[in-house]
This record gives structure tokens, sequence and C-alpha cells, in this order.
């Protein structure tokens, strides 16, 4: 009988009704043309987070602190689009993990954003110049983190070309 089950899975997959789900890190990663101390700084230090991240931003740098951003212009923190983070770790200069602790109002994936944490690292890529990888982590195989996964993934890429853009030398 297992083996009966076993192959009915195995043709269940191979004509498309069973599709294999990726639970595995989504990760960007690119090289920003500013120094490791730079790009660290415009994670963690406010005005900083403010000037390329989002208008409301602010992080307290510490273990179980939070990172609180808002994207809209007319938003403030602590209202019902402010997303705020916990610091699960960091080594100054190399890298900084967080969870989402609150998110925002209509967040499309409510169930699935408490098992996603995120881990950004930062290298030298030469003189002035960081390698910076931002790992999204904690996915699940069921629909609602699948679209999660995806969802991070573009936006993850997205911040990371933020980022480069804010320190690329036009818009200095």
């Amino acid at each position: 009988m297992k083996r009966a089950t076993v192959a009915l899975g195995m043709i269940a997959v191979l004509v498309g009704r069973v599709s294999a789900q990726d639970t595995s890190p989504i990760v960007s990663e690119g090289v920003v043309e500013a120094s490791v101390e730079a790009v660290w700084t415009a994670w963690t230090a406010n005005d900083a987070l403010r000037a390329w991240l989002a208008p409301h931003a602010e992080i307290d740098l510490r273990l179980g602190g939070l990172m609180r951003t808002n994207y809209n212009p007319q938003g403030a923190l602590g209202d019902a689009q402010t997303i705020e983070n916990t610091i699960l770790s960091f080594e100054p200069g190399r890298m900084i993990s967080i969870r989402v602790a609150k998110f925002p109002d209509g967040f499309p994936f409510p169930n699935a954003v408490g098992e996603m944490w995120t881990a950004i690292y930062f290298e030298t890529a030469g003189q002035g110049r960081t390698r910076v990888r931002i790992g999204g982590l904690g996915f699940r195989a069921d629909e609602e983190s699948q679209r999660m996964r995806a969802f991070f993934d573009r936006g993850n890429a997205a911040t990371l070309r933020h980022l480069q853009h804010h320190f690329s030398p036009e818009s200095r």
C-alpha cells in the first residue's frame, strides 16, 4: 500500500496536479558604491534610513530593538501602515537580522509572515565598495507562504536596487 501511495504521488507530480514548493531561502545580492561603514550606517542610523529607505523610519539598534518604517509620505510611525521588525542579531559592520513583529494593515500574508526572517550581510568588495546580501528565510510549502516568498523576493531585490541608486555617483 505504501509503494502504491508513493507511486501515485509521483505520477501526480509528473502530470502537474501537484507542484513542488520552494522553501529555500531567497537571496538578493549586489555591490554598492560606498564603504562598508557608509552602507552599514545607511541601514542602522535613523536619518540615514530616512534618506533612502522610507520617509518615516527609525531603528533601536540592540537585540530585541525595533526597526520601524512607514513608506507612506503622509503617514507616521505608529499608524496602521507602520512595519515593525524586531532585531534578532547583529554584528556591527557585518550583519543584521530581523523578523517582522507587526505588519501593516492589509498585508496579504498575515499567517505566513511569522515564520519568516531576514539577514543582511555586508562585506568589502574593493576600495569604497560593499557587497550586500539580503537573505529571506523561513518559508513554508503552503500557498500563502509561497506567495509571500515571491513578494519578498521582488521586494528585497527592489530594496537593494534602491540602496545602490542612493549611493550611485549620479545621485550624489
